[in-house]
C-alpha cells in the first residue's frame, strides 16, 4: 500500500504543475522533432552531393560557354603531321606551295608535278593518269581544289633564318623584309662589297665598310663590268628597234602541234600548218631535246626549232626572225634575234634553241595541247 500511496502523492503533486510539466515535455518532444528533421535534411543533402558527384554539375543556361580544351603541344605536333599527310601532294608527297589540283577521285597533286605528268604523257604518247587510283587526268578532268590551298596556307612552316614557325601564308613576307636573321647584301655592292649577312647586322657593316672610301680608279674598274653587262642588254634592244625600221615587217601567230615520227622507236615533234608572212609559205619546227631517245627520263627538258621557207625564191631571201609569247600564253621566253638567208638550196635553218627560262617552262609547253606562240618575219634589203 505504501508502494501506491507514493505513486498517487507523486502524480497528485505532479497535477498542479501539470501545465509546466506538459511543456517540459513537448518542449523536450520538439527538440527530438527537430534533431530528427535535421539528420533527414543532411541526409538527404548527402544524398544530392552524391548524386551530383555521379551525374555532374546541372548546366547554367545563363553562366558563358565552356571554353575549348587547349591541346598539348605533343598533340598539336601529331595533328599538324596528319594534316601534313593529308593534304601533301600524291606524287612528290610535299605540301603544295601554289595551287593544288585533284583527280576525279579527290587524290592531290600540286601544280608542279600535275605538269610534269601531263608532259610525261604528251613525250610517252600515253594517257596521264593519277598516281594512286590510275583514273584518267588532264587540265579539262582535273580542277583546283581551293579548300585545300587555303588550308596549306595556314599550316605553320618554320622560318629558315630565324626557325621560327608562322603561317605559310605569311612566311614568304616574313623571310623578305621582317625576319631579323634574313640573308642581306651590303648597300654598297654595287661598288663590289661582297658581304653577306643577317640584317641585324647590316647596319654595323655599312657603318664599317671600307668600300665608300676607295679611290676614283678602283671605282671606274667595277663601273666598267657593270657597263659591260649593260651594253649586252642594250644592243638586243637597240637591235629589235633597227628591225622595226625595215620596211618589210612580218608577224603571225603560229601554232604548234604534236605529231610522232614513223620509227620504229616513234618520237614526239611539233610542227605548225602552213602560214602566209611576206606573200612567202613556211612553216616552223620544233623538236624536245634536240630528238633525244627518251627525253621522258631527262629532267633537263628544252625545246629548239627551224624555220622553213615552202615557197620558190627567184632570189636569195635573207631574213631576221625570232619567236615570242602568244598573247594567251604565260610563257617566259627571252627575245633571241636569228639570221637567214633563204634560198631554193637552203630553205631550212638550223635548230635554234627556244629561249625558254628552265625546264618547268617547257613542261608547261608540253603539257598543253598546243604551243602558241607569236613569229617576227624581217626582210632585210640589199
Amino acid at each position: 500500500m505504501s508502494s501506491m500511496e507514493e505513486r498517487v502523492e507523486v502524480g497528485v503533486a505532479a497535477a498542479p504543475g501539470s501545465s509546466s510539466a506538459g511543456l517540459g515535455v513537448g518542449a523536450v518532444g520538439g527538440a527530438l522533432e527537430a534533431v530528427a528533421v535535421g539528420a533527414g535534411l543532411a541526409g538527404i543533402q548527402e544524398e544530392a552531393g552524391v548524386r551530383r558527384e555521379v551525374s555532374g554539375p546541372e548546366s547554367d543556361p545563363d553562366a558563358p560557354p565552356k571554353k575549348r580544351v587547349r591541346l598539348q603541344e605533343g598533340e598539336a605536333g601529331k595533328l599538324e603531321e596528319r594534316l601534313y599527310s593529308v593534304l601533301c601532294c600524291t606524287v612528290c608527297l610535299d605540301l603544295p606551295k601554289a595551287s593544288v589540283y585533284q583527280c576525279t577521285n579527290g587524290h592531290l597533286m600540286c601544280a608542279g608535278c600535275f605538269i610534269h605528268l601531263l608532259a610525261d604523257s604528251r613525250l610517252k604518247e600515253e594517257q596521264a593518269t593519277c598516281p594512286n587510283c590510275r583514273c584518267e587526268i588532264s587540265k579539262s578532268l582535273c580542277c583546283r581544289n581551293l579548300a585545300v590551298e587555303k588550308a596549306v596556307s595556314e599550316l605553320p612552316c618554320d622560318c629558315s633564318f630565324c626557325l621560327k614557325q608562322f603561317p605559310r601564308s605569311g612566311l614568304e613576307r616574313h623571310q623578305k623584309e621582317e625576319c631579323q636573321d634574313r640573308v642581306t647584301q651590303c648597300k654598297y655592292k654595287r661598288i663590289g662589297c661582297p658581304w653577306q649577312g643577317p640584317f641585324h647586322e647590316l647596319t654595323a657593316h655599312e657603318a664599317e665598310c671600307c668600300h665608300p672610301t676607295k679611290t676614283g680608279n678602283e671605282l671606274m674598274g667595277i663601273l666598267d663590268e657593270m657597263d659591260q653587262s649593260h651594253r649586252k642588254e642594250m644592243q638586243l634592244y637597240n637591235s629589235i628597234f633597227s628591225l622595226l625600221c625595215f620596211e618589210k615587217i612580218g608577224f603571225t601567230e603560229v601554232q604548234f602541234r604534236p605529231y610522232r615520227t614513223d620509227d620504229f622507236i616513234t618520237r614526239l615533234y611539233y610542227e605548225t600548218p602552213r602560214f602566209t608572212v611576206l606573200n612567202q609559205t613556211w612553216v616552223l619546227k620544233a623538236r624536245v631535246n634536240d630528238s633525244e631517245r627518251n627525253p621522258n627520263l631527262s629532267c633537263k627538258r628544252t625545246l629548239s626549232f627551224q624555220l622553213i621557207l615552202k615557197s620558190k625564191v627567184n632570189s636569195a631571201l635573207e631574213c631576221s626572225f625570232l619567236l615570242l609569247k602568244g598573247p594567251y600564253d604565260d610563257v617566259k621566253i627571252k627575245p633571241v634575234i636569228n639570221h637567214h638567208v633563204f634560198s631554193n638550196d637552203t630553205n631550212e635553218t638550223d635548230y635554234v634553241p627556244l629561249p625558254i627560262i628552265d625546264s618547268v617552262e617547257c613542261n608547261k609547253l608540253l603539257a598543253a595541247k598546243n604551243i602558241n606562240l607569236r613569229l617576227f618575219i624581217f626582210q632585210i634589203q640589199k
